[in-house]
């Protein structure tokens, strides 16, 4: 299993610190998440800070807009030093047009849905995408208690990937944790998004090294 430790539950006072944690660790990316306070009911942080991660980080860097019109921000995304860009498939009017522009960009394309938003949204795109994230909580917050559906959810988009011959990736954002993550690994995940599960451990890389193993 993948892991990509969402850096939103991270100290903000120490960040070069807090990077270099994961560096050390086996996560396999760094999950960083953008929110406008528009499209989700929070705001995060934006460029400056993910290219401060940048500098430091020896992972790779998965972005994830959640944000209005997040086609008009694909090259500072890239200069910012990102690997994956990540859109909502509910902020994009045209969906395909943003994939392409990403791809074009030199990064790999991802797109995310929403707890409510159906797989079937993804039929007519899912050939094209690197990525898709499943939201298993409400965005907009860390720390929420995982919706149970998304385990279903997780299995209808791995028969989605098979069927269409798609090289699409899954990754899970929302309530991971010890109890959550093996269910998400058996209904065929293949990156678990981590937050508060890892930060606010004794150990995150042992957590970290948990997730891995699944």
């Amino acid at each position: 299993m993948k892991v990509s430790p969402s850096f939103l539950s991270a100290d903000f006072g120490h960040i070069a610190r807090e990077v270099e944690m994961l560096n050390e660790s086996v996560a396999d990316m760094i999950h960083l998440d953008v929110m406008d306070g528009v499209f989700v009911p929070n705001i995060s942080f934006g460029f400056p800070v993910i290219e401060a991660i940048n500098k430091v980080a020896r992972k790779p860097l998965d972005v994830h807009l959640m944000i209005v019109n997040p086609q008009n921000y694909v090259s500072q995304v890239r200069d910012c030093g990102a690997a994956i860009m990540n859109v909502h498939q509910e902020a994009c009017v045209h969906l395909h047009r943003t994939v392409q522009a990403i791809k074009s960009a030199g990064m790999k394309a991802a797109v995310t849905l929403n707890p409510a938003t159906p797989v079937c949204m993804l039929e007519d795109i899912i050939g094209d995408l690197d990525m898709v994230l499943l939201m298993s909580v409400n965005p907009g917050f860390g720390g929420q208690k995982f919706i149970p559906a998304i385990v279903e959810k997780t299995r209808r988009l791995r028969e989605l990937i098979d069927r269409s011959g798609s090289h699409a990736e899954i990754e899970i954002d929302g309530g991971v944790n010890a109890a959550t993550a093996p269910l998400l690994a058996e209904a065929g995940a293949d990156i678990l998004v981590a937050g508060s599960y890892v930060f606010g451990a004794e150990d995150p890389k042992a957590v970290i090294a948990s997730l891995s193993a699944l």
